[in-house]
């Protein structure tokens, strides 16, 4: 097959690392924005709560993922943005405040503004992801998106900085590497979906972004335009899965069909009780339960990754800036009742997001499940030519050289 190679300009691909799929997705930017050419998914046995636990079966599931996209977009991939999650991201808000030396701000005030902010003690074994401005104050003057141009003796910055183990991180890239990926940027797994499933109008008045995943929850919090909160919660559809398996006493596989076909989070939405055939395991003879039974193995687990979204909301002190509610995207937010679920339990209101902004092949990426890949697409398009936050270095092999110059580049001024 002749193939056009994907590190054209006018060519971007995403790949998610998910707990239960590696998803590949290729556009392709044209006047109207991004069209959706190409899309691979295969089942990821080597990721488990967000995080690389074999290397060799991440990259045998990226190369076959790749292989699909490849052959239904008709490019060779060769560099891609991905994604990362997992119970090892920690983020927080800082600030830094310079002296604008010409009472005029230009772009080099603003960069220094932002060093400061971000000059804030790492520990070593933890590397920079993001640091994300989300407004600028002069003098007295708050909540001043583009500050470059005005008038002022003092320039405030505010970021969100997003932080991962090294080592979380360099085991994505080596995967990627390995599968003959060229990693250009690493992209928290919440803000890529936010890029596919918030409308702008969300993120200025508010939103909680919450992607449930296989093996975590991921939240991002959106207020003015910006991100003013992110974290994790180790918990997701997998648990559903292996609670069903437990309940009934089936085989994992099995447990999943049964939670995507006949699934509830809330027994009070169906009105037919109608019988659910269970596999039994070891040869014996299938039983038959009602689908009331089978809501009350879900439901008690999807209460508590909701309680545990609340607290972390709560724990942020922004809940009172969603004004606009929650959106859930993620396969387990397919799951019937989901959302019903979460707009009872944390009293906010609540919608599943699917990918929008792009064209194309929307038919096979319509899902919540894809938020996350078409969202590093749409992410790479809104940043592309730019390399502020980019893994910086001089050979597209040295990978890790590649790691450590932006690591070095961003704290420098700290170690």
């Amino acid at each position: 097959m002749s193939a056009s190679r994907a590190n054209n300009s006018d060519v971007i691909v995403g790949i998610d690392f998910g707990t239960t799929k590696i998803c590949v997705v290729v556009g392709r930017m044209t006047s109207d924005g991004i069209e959706i050419i190409g899309v691979g998914k295969e089942p990821s046995l080597g990721i488990r709560k967000g995080v690389v636990v074999n290397i060799p079966h991440t990259v045998e599931a990226i190369k076959k993922a790749v292989e699909v996209a490849e052959m239904m977009s008709g490019v060779e991939i060769t560099r891609a943005y991905v994604g990362i999650a997992g119970g090892h991201i920690k983020a927080f808000n800082s600030a830094g405040v310079v002296a604008v030396k010409d009472k005029e701000i230009t772009q080099h005030d603003v960069d220094r503004a932002i060093d400061a902010a971000k000059a804030v003690a790492i520990p070593l074994d933890r590397e920079v992801i993001h640091v994300i401005p989300q407004e600028y104050k002069i003098n007295d003057e708050e909540g001043v998106k583009d500050p470059i141009g005005m008038a002022g003796v003092r320039l405030e910055a505010k970021v969100h900085v997003v932080t991962g183990a090294v080592s979380s991180a360099q085991n994505i890239i080596k995967c990627a590497n390995q599968a003959g990926i060229s990693v250009i940027d690493i992209v928290l797994e919440p803000l890529a979906s936010a890029e596919a499933a918030l409308t702008p109008d969300e993120r200025e008045l508010g939103v909680a972004m919450v992607d449930i995943g296989g093996g975590t929850t991921d939240i991002a919090l959106f207020a003015r335009g910006s991100v003013i909160h992110t974290g994790v919660i180790a918990m997701g559809g997998n648990h559903i899965t292996n609670d069903i398996a437990v309940g009934l006493r089936c085989g994992i596989q099995d447990a999943e069909k049964i939670k995507v076909a006949s699934g509830s989070a809330m027994s009070s939405l169906f009105t037919n009780d109608e019988p659910i055939e269970v596999p039994a395991l070891g040869g014996h003879r299938k039983k038959e339960i009602s689908r009331s039974v089978l809501s009350k193995i879900i439901e008690p687990r999807v209460e508590e990754i909701f309680s545990l979204v609340g607290r972390e909301i709560a724990a942020s002190g922004q809940r009172h800036m969603l004004s606009t509610g929650m959106v859930l995207t993620g396969g387990a937010s397919l799951l019937q009742g989901t959302a019903e679920l979460a707009e009872f339990l944390l009293e906010m209101p609540v919608r599943r997001g699917s990918p929008q902004g792009v064209t194309g092949l929307l038919d096979v990426v319509s899902s919540p499940m894809y938020s996350t890949a078409v969202g590093l697409l749409l992410y790479g398009h809104r940043h592309h030519g730019e390399t502020k936050f980019r893994v910086h270095g001089t050979s597209d092999n040295n990978i890790y050289a590649k790691v450590m110059s932006r690591m070095r580049s961003w704290l420098g001024e700290v170690f």
